[in-house]
């Protein structure tokens, strides 16, 4: 698993910046604006939390205990904390946008994780996962922090997200281009994107899946049970005892 100093260096790599290009594109797309908004990244966020730092009303940036934590902004007063990722230090329903990267497919325990994010977020509120494509070929590369941890299919993150009282409402994938870090391919990523996008190909490295929140429960179901009735007796006769026999009635 890769820790900051390692997700950092990544980041200010060629390939690093060119995935940051890429997958912050595909980030605008969902989230257009987070004017007035509290906007939290859970993980490695801060290459993409920047974008929304001057016009959200506060933007956070957790890191998990395990990867460890940097300052964040560089130069600024700092928004960044080091946290367990299933116990974050903020109350219930505050968050408006809750942006998710380099976190779920390294959890110990994903449930634990989103049901967290569950509390945190607010009932209008948004949560966009970032996770790393199973089938894409950034998930065969152990060189990058897209080839870390657990990658995912679009029906297992939609049965995650589901299972976690989260509906799934919007599906976006990036990083078509190949984790290589030739320049002509690099140079060439928009080509890849644009490409991959219109073409529906399914080796994209990421999915992006933009949920909220359910604010209801299932009811439970009743299941049905026998009880039984007794009838009164008046007098100890034949007739009597037969009528004082049990009757079972079934009740929903």
């Amino acid at each position: 698993m890769s820790d900051v100093i390692d997700l950092r260096a990544f980041y200010s790599s060629q390939l690093g910046m060119v995935a940051r290009r890429m997958v912050t594109r595909a980030i605008r797309t969902h989230w257009p604006s987070a004017r007035g908004m509290l906007t939290v990244g859970l993980g490695y966020c801060t290459p993409y939390l920047g974008i929304f730092r001057e016009e959200a009303d506060r933007s956070l940036a957790f890191m998990p205990a395990r990867q460890g934590v940097i300052h964040w902004p560089t130069a600024r007063p700092g928004r960044s904390a080091l946290v367990e990722d299933d116990m974050l230090p903020l109350a219930d329903a505050a968050v408006d946008r809750l942006l998710i990267v380099h976190a779920l497919e390294v959890s110990n325990d994903a449930q634990a994780l989103l049901r967290e994010a569950w509390r945190v977020l607010a009932a209008g509120g948004k949560v966009l996962a970032v996770v790393p494509n199973r089938r894409g070929l950034w998930a065969q590369r152990d060189t990058t922090p897209f080839g870390q941890g657990r990658p995912y299919s679009a029906r297992q993150l939609t049965e995650l997200m589901r299972q976690c009282s989260f509906t799934p409402v919007s599906w976006s994938q990036a990083l078509w281009v190949p984790p290589v870090r030739r320049s002509l391919v690099l140079g060439s990523a928009i080509a890849w994107e644009r490409t991959g996008s219109a073409l529906g190909l399914p080796f994209a490295g990421v999915h992006l899946v933009e949920a909220t929140k359910q604010v209801y429960k299932p009811a439970a179901i009743r299941r049905e049970r026998a009880i039984e009735i007794f009838r009164p007796v008046l007098a100890p006769n034949p007739a009597a005892r037969e009528a004082d026999m049990p009757v079972r009635r079934v009740e929903g």
